[in-house]
């Protein structure tokens, strides 16, 4: 359905064009449209580009589909109190320096949470504690105790999904 939805304007279009060609012209062509072209090519003409300008955005909003939040994948994920608060730590303190697909964060200096592969608690957790790998390019402690641990437990679950 999408392929039909993409190719119809550009149908529409070559027509136009072998239209335009076959009359002689641009001028020609508007001639034809105008004087020789009978009643019904000049109703049906306004009609199909009102039905593509109204039914192509529709079906492709209609295609789309719901989400709870999020992006991708993950949009349809439900969290539980502590992965939320977990959610809101990462928008608050890591967002500005790490990338992470799940909520659309593009960081400038931190690794990219998506391609690092699978992150599993423990790590995220030490990295919070010891500041990444411990080469001081991240502070160390940014969040600690059960905030530390809610966000290890969300970025352990969304990162590379």
């Amino acid at each position: 359905m999408e392929l039909i939805l993409f190719l119809a304007p550009w149908i529409v279009l070559g027509a136009g064009v072998l239209f335009v060609a076959f009359s002689g012209g641009p001028g020609r062509a508007r001639d034809a449209y105008l004087t020789r072209g009978n009643r019904g090519v000049r109703i049906l003409m306004p009609l199909l580009y009102i039905a593509l300008a109204i039914g192509v955005p529709a079906v492709v909003i209609a295609g789309r589909g719901e989400a709870q939040g999020g992006t991708g994948a993950l949009a349809q994920a439900g969290l539980d109190a502590n992965t939320e608060n977990g959610k809101e730590l990462f928008r608050q303190n890591c967002t500005s320096c790490h990338t992470l697909a799940a909520i659309n964060a593009r960081g400038v200096t931190g690794p990219n949470l998506d391609a690092l592969g699978e992150l599993d608690r423990n790590r995220v957790l030490s990295a919070i504690e010891i500041g990444g790998t411990g080469q001081k390019l991240m502070p160390a402690g940014l969040v600690e105790g059960k905030d530390a641990e809610d966000l290890a437990d969300y970025v352990s679950s969304v990162a590379g999904r």
